[in-house]
This record gives structure tokens, C-alpha cells and sequence, in this order.
């Protein structure tokens, strides 16, 4: 597996299917929590945080039910991707009025370093992302192996 591949990417770990959350906050804490118990941030307040203020700047729903958020801050220890397939579909802006069923979030570094690989990773799934068949094994993920599964599709 390449450096530059989805797998290699991917923790399992940050991983939450049937994620039961009624808000776009309820989402970002979860995943954030995750992204702390893996020693991926520092604090789980100033990320999420971090995430709040980036969201202020518009909408990181790219439609079909998909959120790809993200929080640049100094409590990133190490760049990540955390997702959540939820149970409902929640309320979440985005580029064609649908809310989200499924939530990207990357952590950011605040180095230039940081900001390099997240632009890079961010490409490498929004490619994949553009794809129906993969939005569609995703909104139907039921397992961390069906997450994973539809990213190497």
C-alpha cells in the first residue's frame, strides 16, 4: 500500500458507524473524542473549537448527505481523518441543502507541514468522494470494514 492511499490513511480507531447524534456539534465532539483517545489532539475543547471557527467561514457540506470539517489548531499532535456514518441524517450546511449522514473530519497541524499533508489528504478524498458508488456504500456503511471497503473501492 502506497503512502499516498486511502488505507494507509485511514485508522480504524477513528472510525464511528451508527453514530446516534441530533447535531452538527454532537458530530464534531464525538469524533473529536476519538481523535484524543488516539493521540491524534491535545484537547478535545480547543479542537473542537478550532472546527466551530473554521465552519463560521462556510458550508463543509459538499452535498449528497457528506460533511468534510475540519480544525487547523496548535492541539494537533499529528494529522488525522475521523469519520462518522450517522444513524439520521442531521441538519448541516451544505452546498445542495441536504444536511449530513456521513462526516470527514481532518485535524490540521498549524504548520506549514500540517496545512501540506492536509491538502493532499483532502484531495485524495475528495476523488473519492465525487464518486456515487462510494457515497452510496458509505451512507449504507453498517461496520468500520464497510468504511474502509468503500474507500478502496
Amino acid at each position: 500500500m502506497s503512502p499516498t492511499s486511502l488505507g494507509s490513511i485511514l485508522d480504524r480507531k477513528t472510525i464511528i458507524t451508527d453514530l446516534k447524534a441530533d447535531t452538527k456539534y454532537d458530530v464534531i465532539k464525538e469524533l473529536a473524542k476519538k481523535f484524543f483517545e488516539q493521540n491524534y489532539i491535545d484537547s478535545i475543547d480547543e479542537f473542537v473549537e478550532a472546527v466551530y471557527e473554521r465552519e463560521g467561514e462556510g458550508a463543509t457540506g459538499i452535498g449528497n448527505g457528506v460533511a468534510i470539517p475540519h480544525g487547523k489548531s496548535t492541539t494537533v499532535k499529528r494529522s488525522g481523518v475521523a469519520i462518522a456514518i450517522l444513524e439520521h441524517e442531521i441538519k448541516w450546511e451544505s452546498l445542495d441543502d441536504t444536511g449530513a449522514k456521513v462526516v470527514v473530519l481532518f485535524d490540521v497541524g498549524n504548520d506549514s507541514e500540517g496545512a501540506k499533508k492536509h491538502l493532499h489528504t483532502l484531495s485524495l478524498f475528495a476523488r473519492k468522494l465525487g464518486k456515487s458508488e462510494v457515497i452510496d456504500s458509505l451512507l449504507n456503511s453498517k461496520t468500520v470494514d464497510d468504511v474502509i471497503k468503500a474507500f478502496d473501492e
